[in-house]
Order: structure tokens, then C-alpha cells, then sequence
């Protein structure tokens, strides 16, 4: 090597030590600076204190100032993590909302229009007049003979005192208060005052005694057969009146917001498709759930009295919740989980708070917010699910577990 390339060789090494210390200075400065971090707009997971490439998608990490993150209960996401995750919002205002919901359900006998027929003092059942289950009776016809030696025994009685006060006349003993108990004590026995006047002007008590229905009916129940022997109160059949029956449809837990007693519900017949369908009120709702199958039942009672429309037919009950102004948001910007109900609410561009609400009716895929929104509060309407599984990445936990619905922001 001669000495003419050694100054240009110095001169060389000179400078690339130049440049390595202003690299070595920039990169020290970058690792000294406690207010930056880097980290991927694609893999946020990833956290590095200095510049370079992303471990994972080898995209150029992306420097982030501590002092700009959101808040603790807040979620900060960057402009390509809101393209990618479809994240988008909207500024709620009041609007109208309304429900619709088409249930099935079951006819069932009216439990406030049936009568058990049950025997007034004990023995054998004769015959019966009626035998089969669905077989209508007018009120008074016959229904059984019963053999009862007490009852036959009450009635010789109530015959010879009779008979005494017509033979002795005018004596010493008073017999019309006996004659009126032992009369009033057939009467007690479901003997009516009819039988009572024909067993005195036959004079004779027959062996059974013919006992008739209080009331019209159809058959619902028969407990008995005839030679059966029947206790005093012992059941003997049971009777409904058909002439209104009950609408028994099922309904989701999740469903019972969107009902409204106020609400019309109309009743349609799969096996009656040209009979208009039938307009009612629920009556009832039943404040239980079965915690199995988490069904509800509400009733609506319906007029039958042309008697075509039968017990255990099926029916469909469509209820129409009157539209209210109210506010909403789709559906699928509310998380549930079973407890309460939040969404997220845009506070600054890009960052984002969850917020407990409290929903109402649901219907044409909107959801009624009854409070913890105000109206223009911007709120996420896709993808609510993506933001709150970033929390829990970054966070380690669910918003929703530090939340108290008592104290539920309105």
C-alpha cells in the first residue's frame, strides 16, 4: 500500500465511525426516552423499546407515546385496526321501535270455567248416565244411582215421622221440627226438593237414589265406573265449559322484554286456515320460569261459543307492541352476558369506554335502549365483539366485571 491511499483509507474509517456513534447516540436516545414505546398496528401484542420490525408480520413498528394512551378503562385503537376490524359508529338519536312476536301455543280448557261433580255421602255407584270422556251435559240431566244405606236410612226416617204426625195428630209431641231436620239433612246430602216431595207422596224410599249435574258441561274427567264404591267427597267426574278457552303459548326468558300486557295478540289455527284470526289481551303472564328448558307461559283467553275450536288444537299468537319514540341501536351493538347489557361509546376519535344500558323491547333487528345513553353519544355499531376482546387482551380481564348495576351510569 502506498502512502497516497492512506489518507483516503483514514478518511474512510473516520466517517463510519461518524455515522456508527450518530446511529449508536440516535438508538440510545430512542431507549433512554421513557415516553416512547414501539409496538404493531397489526400485532398490538407486541411491545418493543426500540425501532424495527414487527417479530411476527415483519411490518415497521410503530412508535407510540405513552403519554397520548387512553385512559384504564379505555381502549385506544389505530386507524388500521379500525379498517381491519370492520369497527364502526354511530351517533344515537330518539327514533320509533316497536316488536312483533309470532309464538306457539296450545288451546287448554278455561281452569276458571270447570266444576268437579264429587259424591255427597258414601256408596256404590249404580249406574251411570254419562260413560265417556268429551260428552256434553245440560245442567240438571241425571248423572249417576248410587246405593247408600245411610242415605236409605235418612230417608225411612224422614218418612215415618212423617207418617207419625199424620197418625197421632194433635198429641203432646211437637213433630214438625223433627220433620225439618230430617229434611233439611237429605237436602244437605244433594237430594233435591223436588225428590224430597216425590219420596213423601210415594210414601216410599227407593233402594238408589238418582243424583243430577249443578251444572253444564263437557266431560273433562271420569274417575269412576259403575259397581265402583265412592267415599263421601270421593270425585265422580268433572266438567268444563268450553264456551271460552285458553291460548297457552311459550316464551323465551330472553323474550319477556318485548311483551306488553298492552299489546294486541292475535290467534291464528293451522287447522282452521281460512278462519280469521281471533283478536285477545294477555291476561297472565306466569311470573315463573322453568329453569330447565327456561320457558315462560302467558294466556290469552279466547270465545268459543260456537264450539268449534277444541282443547289441545295448536295455535300461533302474534303479539304487536304498539311503536313508541324511544332510543335504539342494532342488536348486535349490545353485549349480553346474562347479567347486564353494554356497549362502547366513542369518547375521543379512536378510543373507546364500555357502558352499561338497560334494554328494553327488540324487534326488526333493533334493540331499545331505556337508559345509560343520552342522545348523541357516538356509539360502536360493528364490531362491539372485536373491541371487547382487545380489552381482555390487553387488560387481562372484562370490562364488564368491574361494573355495578346499581350504580349504572345513566
Amino acid at each position: 500500500m502506498n502512502r497516497l491511499q492512506l489518507p483516503t483509507i483514514f478518511m474512510a474509517v473516520g466517517l463510519l465511525l461518524l455515522l456508527s456513534s450518530c446511529k449508536l447516540k440516535k438508538e440510545q436516545t430512542a431507549k433512554s426516552d421513557p415516553d416512547i414505546y414501539y409496538t404493531c398496528s397489526m400485532d398490538p401484542q407486541v411491545v418493543e423499546s426500540k425501532p424495527g420490525k414487527c417479530p411476527i408480520c415483519h411490518m415497521e413498528l410503530t412508535a407510540v407515546h405513552k403519554s397520548q394512551q387512553q385512559k384504564n378503562d379505555e381502549l385506544k385503537l389505530s386507524p388500521e385496526q379500525m379498517r381491519l376490524g370492520n369497527i364502526s359508529t354511530d351517533t344515537i338519536h330518539p327514533g320509533y321501535t316497536g316488536s312483533q312476536l309470532v309464538l306457539t301455543a296450545t288451546l287448554n280448557t278455561d281452569q276458571s270455567k270447570t266444576n268437579a261433580v264429587s259424591a255427597r255421602i258414601g256408596g256404590r255407584i249404580d249406574h251411570l248416565y254419562f260413560k265417556n270422556i268429551g260428552e256434553y251435559i245440560p245442567q240438571g240431566a241425571k248423572l249417576f244411582d248410587i246405593y247408600s244405606e245411610e242415605l236409605n236410612n235418612a230417608k225411612q226416617e224422614y218418612l215415618l215421622l212423617i207418617q207419625k204426625q199424620r197418625t197421632l195428630g194433635n198429641s203432646i209431641i211437637d213433630y214438625n221440627p223433627l220433620i225439618e231436620a230430617a229434611r233439611n239433612k237429605l237436602l244437605l246430602w244433594g237430594i233435591s226438593d223436588a225428590q224430597v216431595n216425590e219420596l213423601v207422596k210415594n210414601g216410599k224410599a227407593g233402594v238408589t237414589t238418582s243424583f243430577y249435574s249443578p251444572v253444564g258441561g263437557t266431560i273433562t274427567e271420569l274417575t269412576v265406573k259403575e259397581g265402583d264404591y265412592v267415599m263421601e267427597g270421593g270425585a265422580i267426574l268433572r266438567l268444563a265449559d268450553l264456551s271460552t278457552l285458553w291460548v297457552e303459548a311459550q316464551v323465551y326468558s330472553s323474550q319477556l322484554t318485548q311483551l306488553r300486557q298492552t299489546g294486541k295478540a292475535l290467534v291464528q289455527f293451522p287447522d282452521f286456515p281460512e278462519k280469521q284470526p281471533m283478536e285477545g289481551v294477555i291476561d297472565f303472564v306466569n311470573p315463573e320460569i322453568d329453569p330447565n328448558t327456561r320457558i315462560n307461559l302467558i294466556r290469552v283467553t279466547l270465545s268459543n261459543k260456537d264450539h268449534q275450536l277444541k282443547p289441545g288444537m295448536p295455535a300461533y299468537v302474534t303479539i304487536k307492541n304498539p311503536q313508541q319514540k324511544a332510543l335504539s341501536l342494532p342488536i348486535d351493538a349490545v353485549l349480553r352476558n346474562g347479567k347486564m347489557s353494554v356497549v362502547w361509546v366513542e369518547t375521543t376519535q379512536n378510543t373507546f369506554k364500555s357502558r352499561m344500558v338497560e334494554t328494553g323491547m327488540e324487534g326488526n333487528g333493533l334493540i331499545e335502549i331505556r337508559s345509560g345513553l343520552q342522545p348523541g353519544d357516538v356509539v360502536v355499531v360493528t364490531g362491539a365483539y372485536l373491541l371487547e376482546s382487545e380489552y381482555i387482551f390487553r387488560k387481562g380481564s372484562s370490562p364488564m366485571e368491574g361494573m355495578d348495576m346499581d350504580n349504572m351510569k345513566m
